[in-house]
């Protein structure tokens, strides 16, 4: 039997200000901190031996995993840093405020470049200092790899290869891990486990600074699943 914690990381600077955030690497803010020190709390209640944890390249995932680990008393341990799992990337929306775009564009058309399976906004310049090649977080993430914009289906297309070879495969030797990444990345993820079909994928959402624990069996098939913060939690499409 083996356990996947998702946690998506705590409240960050622009979810306050209700930017479209995607590769910038914006911090946790005030809020966000307490939420991914209770989270620490939560696991820690569970009581559950943590094998493996894996984070994206960004502050706010990386500091919620930090929050975490300090709240449950947990040093010299190694963290694994992916950029495969970094958040979607919003593509010339970055950085413009979601109300402000929903006057502009209409509400529909903005849900459909959150939501939507495979709808990408325009492409970000390069030119752009939102653009990854332009941010320091990244210099070591292969060029070809840094995306202009991001359906969901581009990032599940990035972020499920990553998770096959390097998180399942532990998953099928009975390890517990604990994954602290982002809003679409761990969609992403969840599209696979729950088996969602593509048009289920815009009704899944995903509360920030709440562990999702997943338990399976020994054909890693879900035996349960619940958030562990009960108040703060959101509807399962699977359960």
């Amino acid at each position: 039997m083996s356990h996947l914690i998702l946690i998506r990381h705590g409240q960050s600077e622009w979810n306050l200000e209700n930017r479209f955030t995607g590769w910038v690497d914006v911090d946790l803010a005030p809020k966000g901190k307490l939420e991914a020190c209770k989270s620490g709390e939560l696991i820690k209640e569970k009581g559950l031996k943590i094998d493996f944890y894996f984070t994206s390249y960004q502050k706010r995932a990386i500091n919620t995993l930090n929050l975490i680990l300090n709240t449950m008393r947990i040093k010299d341990i190694e963290i694994i840093k992916a950029w495969q799992l970094n958040e979607r990337h919003y593509g010339s929306l970055t950085g413009l405020n979601k109300d402000e775009m929903k006057k502009k564009l209409g509400e529909k058309r903005v849900h459909e470049f959150r939501r939507s399976w495979n709808i990408a906004p325009e492409p970000l310049s390069k030119n752009n200092p939102y653009h990854p090649i332009n941010i320091e977080t990244y210099k070591n993430v292969p060029r070809q790899n840094m995306p202009d914009t991001e359906s969901l289906k581009d990032t599940y297309d990035r972020v499920f290869p990553y998770f096959k070879k390097e998180i399942l495969t532990k998953l099928v030797k009975k390890k517990n891990i604990l994954v602290s990444a982002h809003g679409n990345s761990l969609r992403a993820i969840c599209k696979y486990l729950f088996n969602l079909k593509d048009d289920q994928i815009s009704k899944l959402e995903i509360p920030t600074g709440n562990p999702l624990c997943i338990e399976f069996d020994n054909n890693i098939k879900i035996k349960n699943c619940k958030y562990l913060d009960r108040e703060r939690a959101k509807d399962l499409i699977a359960f």
